[in-house]
């Protein structure tokens, strides 16, 4: 019976082995590799100056030239500033520079009325012809500067009006928000943008900036040199004085001679006087 038993569990052992391993569950997939993290865009630049409500779009004409008048007049409360461009004809220079300078571009700091207005009295007009010139070169930098890239500059920034290397600089700090510029005179800051594109910006600025040149001393002209007096009309001078001396010899020697001589023509008479009555008696 036993080995009845152990032969019939024997020949179901390959069986069962075969269930066993007909049920076992399939290996599980490997989950898919998981694709790497897209690399964020960079975020564009903040910019430090912000727009004014009333800042243009655009300020290019039809023909697509950029009128800077056109634009500040848009812009409003800018009618000083106009005018001062135009009777300096410091517009023509501008326009002409930005003409030829596309690829630097130009920067304008623009006062609006209100700066102007806290001036004194009579400032401007008591400037000459060529300071009142440089005084409207100086709010214009010979390069484009965005919104966001005045952290760049390094100072002392060029102007317009610089005609050397150290003349009429201004200097130009950003930091969160705000951008200031100090002249050495004026401090200001930049209020928002009035108008921008790739090759002009306009900002507005609360004060005029006055350059520091502007209050430097000026050089004290060297004193005129003593003329000597030329050595002929020394040597003339002492001919004449020889002269005069020589003179003066001559007639006091003719009036000893008269003097001499007379005397000794009134002794000659007397005694022929004298001769003479005596031979009487």
């Amino acid at each position: 019976m036993k080995q009845t038993l152990l032969f019939s569990l024997l020949l179901l052992a390959p069986v069962f082995s075969i269930t066993t391993l007909a049920q076992s569950p399939a290996a599980a997939p490997k989950a898919p590799a998981k694709p790497a993290p897209a690399t964020p865009a960079p975020v564009p630049a903040k910019p430090l100056v912000p727009s004014l409500p009333q800042s243009p779009s655009s300020g290019a004409d039809s023909s697509g030239s950029q009128d800077i008048v056109k634009i500040l007049r848009k812009a409003k409360s800018f009618n000083t500033l106009i005018r001062l461009l135009k009777t300096t004809q410091i517009i023509n220079q501008v326009n002409a520079q930005l003409v030829t300078s596309k690829n630097g571009g130009l920067t304008i700091l623009a006062p609006d009325d209100g700066a102007f207005s806290e001036l004194k009295a009579g400032y401007f007009n008591s400037l000459g012809d060529r300071q009142q010139k440089a005084l409207i070169q100086y709010h214009v930098l010979p390069v484009y500067v965005s919104s966001s890239n005045f952290d760049a500059l390094s100072n002392p920034v060029l102007t317009l009006a610089s005609d050397s290397p150290t003349g009429y600089q201004l200097n130009v700090t950003a930091y969160g928000n705000s951008v200031n510029i100090s002249t050495g005179v004026v401090n200001a800051t930049l209020t928002g943008i009035v108008y921008t594109d790739k090759t002009l910006a306009i900002y507005h600025v609360d004060r005029v900036l006055i350059p520091l040149d502007f209050s430097k001393p000026k050089p004290i002209a060297p004193a005129p040199a003593v003329a000597k007096a030329p050595k002929a009309d020394k040597e003339n001078s002492s001919a004449e004085d020889e002269d005069q001396s020589q003179a003066a010899k001559d007639s006091s020697g003719a009036t000893s001679f008269v003097s001499i001589h007379g005397t000794t023509l009134v002794s000659f008479g007397v005694a022929l006087l004298a001769a003479t009555a005596t031979m009487s008696f």
